[in-house]
């Protein structure tokens, strides 16, 4: 009764829209989730997210779970979890994505769900890992074990926001690690981000996991961005 009343002074609210209520283990209502297009690349083993990675680094599958519009609502809901302690919207999204994965039944085989990391510089900052939010929702779905203890990053870089292509690649070179390389031996990693733009900071946490490991490497980002 206490927490009916609670609910009732105090409405759980869409942290999209901020006025249609949710339930109590969501964070997005039915309204804002229609408003949200997911992509159909997780069919397709040829689609333009895979192209970003062609003839840079050996990745199995790639596939990013929204269509993305500048100004639109997914926009907004990554300002969000970015930038505005959100991070249950990552981890609701992961698991709206997730359901869709599974259903397909051909991305069900992977054995780590492992996030880009951060700094934990950055991450003390931030409070969180915004791609490790994503990825627990998205481990959740998928019944997969989630590690964000087996790829780390030891070096601390300037924001990629404002850097140029080349740049971008240059600034997380050589700045990631791997802590147990018998834990990925043989392995299917799904290595996961929030935005997809350049790919430079994926390429460079996929190759530092293929060349200590004999493993594969699949890709799940929220969006892409041109």
């Amino acid at each position: 009764m206490l927490n009916k009343i609670f609910d009732l002074l105090y409405p759980r609210l869409c942290f999209a829209c901020n006025s249609n209520h949710v339930a109590k283990d969501q964070s997005i209502c039915l309204s804002c989730e229609y408003k949200i297009t997911p992509t159909v690349y997780h069919r397709m083993p040829d689609n333009i997210v895979a192209e970003r990675f062609y003839g840079r680094v050996k990745i199995e599958r790639a596939t990013t779970a929204f269509s993305f519009v500048k100004g639109g609502l997914l926009q907004e809901l990554i300002h969000k979890l970015k930038y505005d302690n959100r991070p249950e919207i990552g981890i609701e999204l992961g698991k709206i994505y997730g359901n869709i994965l599974r259903e397909s039944g051909t991305w069900n085989n992977i054995d780590y769900v492992i996030p880009v990391p951060l700094h934990p510089k950055k991450k003390h900052q931030r409070g969180y890992n915004q791609a490790e939010m994503w990825g627990q929702g998205l481990a959740e779905s998928l019944g997969i074990e989630l590690r964000n203890d087996l790829l780390i990053r030891t070096d601390y870089t300037e924001s990629q926001t404002k850097k140029s292509r080349t740049e971008r690649f240059a600034n997380v070179e050589n700045v990631f690690s791997i802590t147990d390389q018998t834990l990925l031996n043989n392995k299917k990693i799904l290595l996961v981000d929030d935005v997809l733009t350049t790919g430079a900071t994926l390429e460079a946490c996929s190759n530092t996991l293929l060349n200590a490991s004999e493993l594969s490497v699949n890709i799940v980002c929220i969006a892409l961005a041109d």
